[in-house]
């Protein structure tokens, strides 16, 4: 199966074509531009960014690729529960919808989060988990949810929340607290840098209750450490230990609730090295590789070949 899988989500426009014969991702993607110090888009300034984004990306990746397409995926919600929905989803909709009618090919509609959790289980080498039941993190700056994902039977899964933010994000904690520091957004990678510098390691109090947490103090008290003076590095290893400490307790919990299940995480956030090296230590999780963690189309291809191929580990 040679598949093409287009993700148009708020921050990243993501194209990728996928040989399931050899394994080879081609992937194309760019983050929507920012203005320095704001802390995020508009749904309107999101569908003009991919729809002018897109096509660059689609030609740029076909130039690259030799041979025919089977079929076409795409991402057209942010997650598979009801009411979901962003206009930014609309813009790969339509072109998939498009370049499967010119070309004659199916396409197969997903949800960016089971793109996601799928790219995980390919870049960890986990892929067999596809037909298992397991836990999945998704973290980023739009979802932060903890997952029971279990086989449908048609190669994808099934997804049921067991744990989630009740206010803030992770990916919108870190963000909110870079911009604070003057970092520009997204700022995951440059406040991974500053943490990286201290010398500090945190123990934080948070709060998680039935595996569901808030994160709304760690940016009040992120803002005041850097009000008393506070070293920006030190205020930016607090950050990340405190989302950190967040996602051990929300681990433990669905290990008392549903046992010594694997653990997956994926999303943004989860390509921090300092939260992942700690978790992976301590539960023997496993990680989306970076490339594969940040918003991508990858999974998205990965899944139209399992709709139409069988898989066997």
């Amino acid at each position: 199966m040679r598949t093409l899988g287009i993700d148009t989500s708020n921050y990243t426009t993501s194209v990728c074509i996928y040989d399931s014969e050899n394994g080879i991702m081609l992937q194309k993607k760019l983050l929507l531009p920012v203005k320095e110090g704001e802390k995020g888009l508009r749904q309107s300034d999101a569908v003009f960014h991919h729809t002018s984004r897109l096509y660059p990306l689609v030609k740029e990746a076909f130039e690259e690729f030799d041979g025919e397409i089977d079929s076409i995926g795409v991402s057209e919600k942010p997650r598979d529960a009801e009411g979901s929905y962003m206009p930014c989803f609309l813009v790969g909709v339509n072109a998939a919808s498009c370049i499967g009618a010119a070309m004659r090919k199916p396409v197969y509609h997903f949800s960016h989060q089971a793109g996601h959790i799928a790219a995980a289980l390919y870049s960890s080498g986990n892929l067999k988990l596809i037909n298992e039941k397991f836990i999945a993190f998704h973290v980023s700056g739009g979802t932060s949810e903890m997952l029971l994902v279990t086989p449908d039977g048609e190669r994808t899964f099934d997804v049921k929340i067991i744990g989630e933010t009740l206010d803030l994000n992770c990916g919108q904690a870190v963000d909110r607290c870079g911009v604070m520091m003057g970092l520009r957004f997204p700022c995951g990678k440059e406040l991974e840098k500053l943490a990286l510098k201290s010398t500090e390691k945190y123990n934080p109090k948070v709060c998680v209750k039935d595996g569901n947490c808030s994160l709304s103090g760690l940016e009040n008290q992120c803002r005041k450490m850097l009000d008393s003076g506070e070293k920006k590095e030190n205020v930016a290893r607090y950050c990340l230990d405190f989302i950190c400490k967040t996602l051990e307790k929300m681990t433990e919990y669905s290990i008392t609730e549903y046992g010594s299940l694997p653990l997956v995480f994926a999303g943004g956030v989860m390509s921090n090295s300092i939260i992942r090296e700690k978790i992976q230590s301590r539960f023997g999780a496993s990680f989306a590789q970076p490339d594969f963690s940040c918003d991508n189309a990858a999974g998205i291809a990965l899944l139209v070949a399992l709709k139409g191929a069988d898989f066997n580990g």
